[in-house]
């Protein structure tokens, strides 16, 4: 982890002075959180299975979405206080006049290609712009890949992949746009050839087809990829600063159990991602993978970040640009992590 962060005894004394002074004023803080049940977001699901944020005098409302452009939505309507989503949607949110700030990061490269059946049998043999190409002919069809949909972290990845790296173009592919519970339903059933896509999707599926293997990785599809962020609306941190403040070092810790000790936090992980239908070994094992690259800081993801919005708005996944500075606010992370560094 870059700027690495301290060991969990010394967040945890950060927390517990927080708790302390929430106890002494008897302040409970209520946040309105939108989120979705992916592993990107493990923090999330870490320090509410740990009961961090009860202790520290957090009530967290939890909202679960399909995906980011759906909480998007919710945030145009004016719902949602804090937001665990892609960097994606937090771009287009900022876009369309939404006033939010990227705080932290969650993860980062965590996107991976993973192809099943006859696809992954011409990967084995080509490059990958060679295996697409010599599919469509061979098959009478271009290759179906499966992600999220338009504006998502995964389907921007895998656009940025085909149009500059591999450079064939979207023409080259069909990519079918749906929710995370569909993409590996999808796959499994042999419904689409692939999917860009993050774990443990990545892992349930090769687990249980042998034909699937991840043929691409982040750092290969688009290179220094930003993954999912903590972000909240700038009126909460006005309004809560004591409060934002708990739930960053709450953040910091969880993001440290997950580095250090996968074990642990996979059966909190398990309880919010795949509705308990996915194995224990499984999750852990996702934690463990090369494409889970949990990291708080948010200095790391801003060049990638403006990568990807340029990208983004080229296509037209923006309507208008974005001013990321305006979009970081990488104080609160700053402040937490320095008062952690004199302990």
């Amino acid at each position: 982890m870059s700027r690495r962060i301290p060991l969990l005894a010394l967040l945890a004394t950060l927390v517990l002075g927080a708790v302390g002074q929430a106890k002494a004023s008897d302040h409970s803080t209520t946040l309105e959180v939108g989120y979705m049940p992916i592993l990107p977001v493990a923090q999330l699901f870490v320090m509410e299975g740990e009961g961090w944020t009860e202790e520290a005098g957090l009530e967290l409302e939890l909202t679960r979405f399909s995906s980011g452009p759906a909480m998007v939505q919710a945030l145009a309507s004016g719902e949602l206080d804090v937001m665990y989503f892609g960097i994606g949607p937090a771009m287009v949110a900022r876009a369309n006049g939404v006033p939010i700030k990227v705080l932290a990061s969650s993860i980062q490269e965590q996107i991976g290609l993973v192809a099943r059946g006859e696809l992954a049998g011409y990967f084995d043999q080509y490059d990958a712009a060679e295996a697409i190409t010599r599919f469509t002919e061979e098959q009478n069809r271009p290759p179906k890949i499966a992600t999220f949909p338009q504006g998502s972290v995964p389907d921007t990845v895998l656009r940025y992949w085909l149009i500059e790296q591999l450079g064939v173009g979207l023409e080259a592919v069909e990519i079918v746009a749906m929710g995370a519970d569909r993409v590996q339903q999808a796959l499994l059933a042999g419904a689409v050839d692939a999917a860009s896509i993050l774990e443990p999707i990545l892992t349930t599926v090769q687990e249980r087809d042998d034909s699937a293997r991840v043929v691409a990785r982040a750092g290969e599809m688009l290179p220094g990829q930003p993954g999912a962020v903590l972000a909240a609306r700038e009126r909460v941190l006005e309004e809560e600063p004591e409060a934002m403040r708990r739930l960053m070092a709450l953040h910091l810790r969880a993001t440290e159990m997950l580095v250090e000790e996968p074990g642990r936090a996979a059966p909190h992980v398990r309880e919010f991602v795949g509705r308990r239908l996915i194995g224990l070994e499984t999750v852990e094992a996702a934690l463990s993978s090369p494409s889970s690259h949990y990291v708080s800081d948010p200095h790391a993801i801003q060049e990638g970040t403006r990568r990807m919005h340029d990208f983004q708005l080229a296509q037209g996944s923006l309507r208008q640009p974005v001013d990321l500075e305006a979009l970081f606010d990488t104080r609160l992370y700053d402040d937490v992590s320095a008062e952690l560094a004199t302990q």
